[in-house]
């Protein structure tokens, strides 16, 4: 079909060019900019219309800083981060102190902690785990085993067989099996997605959803946020409730009255009936099938799911859908058929990452991969800020030797992130760490492939953001008939990219040194 023609086909509820108004007093820089502000006319104040108190005015901030310095070496806070707080402190006293006080206060999510930890601990036992795979899992795959015995710690995650899983190397890929298997939708569709942009992608999908509604399936539609910040307006859900598509935003962006810019909803997921799913990093917007092109070729990849393990996607999506609902319906969509898939090989298990607990479950589970590994690990991430945990488990992996390759953008969305990747290259690669970078364009695929045997492909970046701030999902797959598949986009993207030398970053451009050099003691804000 003609792109002209697909574009006829699509659907569209906003005007050509309109967008959510990007209001700064709503955003993280605001309350930046507020509480620098604040310190700079406290400290007016202080050297002038105080001037004969100013030997109290200092010592009352030296005590202050001092008193939370203590605070923060004492809290749970991860160890880089403190590095981070106690720059930030001694930098900017006043200022620095304020800002750590407001985001460690956890206003405005107190309530949403609250009501998830009732979610999952309601749903716990919802789906049990089939005693026979279990058996199975622990026999062959002892250590994947104790994995999932962790995943399993911080909700309801079990290890499903009887699953078929497709992998596909690119957005353009998933979005025209998603078409067809939206057609065949019958009972409910749930979408959950960090980002829903209008153009031909959306405008297709919205065009099936509005008939399937007009049909009697329950359809409904998750979105983070940050969507209203930026892209769709306010009332952008009313105009989806007129089709009878049931819509939510999660988090809608406030102004200084929450730290909500830090638990935003990154998950990708799209259920069908309870027997299909998808899963991986493509959101619902024209750049990431290329219809559209920002930043050269938009590398991206995901999954579909047909059978068993469908279900832990199903409740993940209803555990966000419920946090506002009074009556939740869990029993009535986890008890939806979905019948083993024939002949389907390997273990899978879809996990969900939440920022609000104490589990860093994204990060321990790359963590273990790289510990257990033999062979190889390869993976593909948009962005590299990692912590010391995380590093340090590249370079122990490559160093016992592990081939260890990543895959990175050469052609990057954002110029902070970029520069702070380079600034990891040089520990890396005297590790032995090998690392690529995509030339055609971005890569924002979230892929780890180990030894044939393992996989890991969902929404969880190696940055700060998704490792410790962001509601994530993964699906782990061990020993399925599609890992042969990863491996294989991962050589082909591969023979795309250009690599990564201490000769080549010697050869960065010195704007870009100094931006990580500056960036790098405020990684973990970001």
């Amino acid at each position: 079909m003609e792109e002209k023609d697909m574009e006829s086909m699509g659907m569209r509820l906003l005007e050509t060019g309109r967008r959510g108004i990007i209001r700064a007093v709503f955003s993280r820089m605001g309350l930046v900019i507020l509480l620098l502000l604040v310190q700079v006319a406290f400290l007016f104040c202080g050297f002038y219309w105080f001037e004969e108190f100013l030997p109290h005015i200092l010592g009352g901030t030296v005590i202050f800083t001092v008193t939370m310095v203590g605070v923060l070496l004492n809290s749970s806070t991860d160890p880089t981060a403190k590095n981070t707080w106690l720059i930030v402190m001694a930098v900017m006293p006043v200022f620095g102190a304020l800002l750590y006080l407001y985001t460690q206060s956890n206003v405005g999510h107190r309530a949403l902690k609250k009501r998830l930890a009732q979610l999952i601990e309601q749903t716990k036992d919802s789906i049990p785990q089939e005693e026979q795979t279990q058996v199975n899992f622990e026999q062959e795959e002892p250590g994947a085993a104790a994995l999932a015995r962790y995943i399993r710690r911080s909700g309801c995650y079990p290890v499903y067989g009887g699953t078929a899983v497709t992998y596909f190397p690119s957005g353009e890929a998933k979005f025209a099996e998603l078409l067809r298997q939206l057609e065949e939708a019958r009972d409910f569709i749930f979408l959950e997605y960090f980002i829903v942009d209008e153009g031909l992608m959306w405008g297709r999908i919205l065009e099936i959803l509005a008939r399937k509604a007009a049909e009697g399936v329950d359809v409904r539609v998750l979105y983070d946020g940050t969507c209203e910040f930026s892209i769709l307006p306010h009332d952008y859900p009313k105009r989806l409730q007129a089709l009878g598509i049931r819509c939510k935003v999660f988090a809608p962006i406030s102004p200084f009255i929450s730290t909500h810019y830090n638990y935003r909803d990154h998950r990708k997921i799209l259920v069908i009936d309870g027997h299909t799913a998808f899963n991986g990093g493509v959101n619902l917007a024209d750049e990431y099938i290329n219809h559209t092109q920002r930043f050269g070729y938009w590398k991206d990849a995901a999954v579909m799911l047909q059978g068993e393990a469908v279900r832990s996607f199903t409740l993940m999506f209803l555990q966000m859908w419920s946090i506002d609902e009074r009556q939740p319906e869990f029993d009535r969509f986890l008890k939806a058929p979905a019948q083993p898939a024939e002949n389907a090989r390997g273990f899978v298990l879809p996990y969900g990452d939440c920022p609000l607990d104490s589990e860093k479950v994204g990060e321990m589970v790359y963590i273990d991969i790289l510990n257990r590994a033999r062979r190889y690990v390869h993976i593909m991430t948009p962005y590299l800020i990692l912590d010391g945990e995380l590093e340090t488990a590249l370079k122990f992996a490559a160093e016992r030797g592990v081939e260890v390759s990543l895959i990175l953008p050469g052609i990057p969305d954002k110029a902070a992130p970029y520069a702070l990747a380079k600034t990891h290259y040089s520990s890396l690669l005297a590790s032995g760490v090998k690392i690529y970078e995509y030339t055609p364009g971005f890569v924002h695929a979230k892929v780890f492939v180990s030894d044939d045997h393992e996989a890991v492909v969902g929404t969880i970046n190696l940055d700060y953001r998704s490792l410790y701030h962001h509601f994530e999902c993964a699906t782990y797959l061990c020993g399925t008939g599609c890992i042969p598949d990863i491996e294989e986009d991962f050589q082909t993207t591969l023979a795309q990219c250009r690599t990564a030398t201490m000769e080549t970053l010697r050869k960065e451009k010195w704007t870009r040194k100094l931006a990580g050099f500056l960036l790098k003691a405020v990684a973990p804000l970001l």
